[in-house]
């Protein structure tokens, strides 16, 4: 089995039912085996759950001051520009808060960053330099 893997990523969140509000406004679908205190999404390829702050805090056997949030960014990359621009869109008029607006970027890209209900920072972007498959999915290129 392959190392470099991600299967689920866990966001521990304030309060569920905004966080699930958000998320779905956003055009996210929860997954039918959603719980009281678990909210599931299919991604490709891997899962993002949301999760009580203080339950993932318990089960962590941490704080909840000591989780925080904020000190890593989420990316979804897009195909164009004007996906990047309607994707953003979707999720400030979902009740996210617009960090920074879509622009061109050092890299050579266009991207914009939105916090969630929660503060979980999100990037919108396109990159030239790395295409998607059908499906949106990412495989590095190789060097040239």
């Amino acid at each position: 089995m392959k190392a470099e893997r991600v299967t689920l990523i866990t966001l521990g969140v304030a309060d569920l039912g905004r966080s699930r509000a958000f998320y779905e406004a956003w055009g996210w679908r929860a997954h039918p085996r959603s719980m009281e205190a678990l909210v599931l999404f299919q991604m490709n390829g891997l899962a993002l759950a949301l999760f009580d702050l203080a339950s993932l805090a318990e089960d962590q056997a941490r704080p909840a001051q000591a989780l925080g949030t904020g000190a890593m960014t989420l990316a979804q990359n897009m195909e164009s520009e004007a996906d990047v621009d309607a994707t953003f869109a979707r999720a400030v008029a979902a009740g996210g808060a617009a960090l920074k607006t879509p622009q061109k970027v050092f890299w050579g890209g266009y991207s914009g960053y939105f916090a969630d209900p929660d503060g979980h920072v999100w990037e919108i972007a396109h990159n030239p330099f790395w295409p998607l498959d059908a499906d949106g999915c990412l495989t590095l290129p190789e060097p040239i």
